[in-house]
């Protein structure tokens, strides 16, 4: 939803992912909601699939994908070096055997529950290997119910999958700058600009 003044946009709630927006404009949340996360960095991922909002599985993925000392993945370094040593052709196996992995466990996902919505936080240097693994993930890159997952993903482990959930199922506000100054100008919610744009 969007809030503008003198055609200028101010401020966009987003809504829980667990809620939809009816005819008449008012939200009712979702019954037997079903969702699925994937969040994936080079060497660590995690999987995570919800009920209701209560957590029934998930799974933390680890692979030696990292150089060490130069701290690039091995995708990365074959844009520039190769892969002809032993380390390397290593590293590779690890990457392709993660993502596999990762596919394999939404594909179990897809085969036993009904998934509403699946939530996505991945670099596009990791896509095409992604989606592109012997096994594939259960969905297309244009599905309708595939969603970007709308925060910074820094380290995915179980922890931050628990954060991501209790966000994506929270109300958001994000402000453009105009929506900033008058909102500050006008102190509601006695609360700073930064305050209010945190996580954002």
């Amino acid at each position: 939803m969007e809030f503008s003044l003198d055609n200028k946009w101010m401020a966009k709630v987003s809504i829980p992912w667990n809620m939809k927006v009816l005819d008449d404009n008012s939200i009712q949340k979702r019954d037997d909601y079903h969702m699925a996360l994937v969040m994936i960095r080079a060497g660590i991922a995690t999987t995570g699939y919800f009920h209701d909002g209560a957590l029934i599985d998930h799974k933390v993925f680890r692979a030696y994908m990292v150089r060490q000392k130069q701290g690039k993945s091995q995708i990365k370094y074959l844009k520039t070096k190769g892969k002809s040593r032993a380390g390397s052709r290593i590293r590779l196996g690890e990457s392709e055997l993660f993502f596999e992995e990762i596919n394999e466990r939404l594909n179990q996902y897809a085969s036993n529950y009904p998934i509403d919505h699946w939530g996505i936080s991945c670099s596009k240097t990791l896509w095409p290997y992604f989606f592109g693994a012997a096994t594939p993930p259960p969905f297309d890159k244009k599905q309708d119910n595939l969603l970007g997952i709308p925060f910074h993903v820094q380290h995915p482990d179980f922890e931050t999958l628990q954060l991501i959930h209790k966000k994506l199922n929270a109300f958001h506000i994000l402000f453009s700058e105009e929506g900033e100054k008058h909102f500050s100008e006008s102190e509601i919610g006695n609360s700073s600009p930064e305050e209010e744009s945190e996580d954002w």
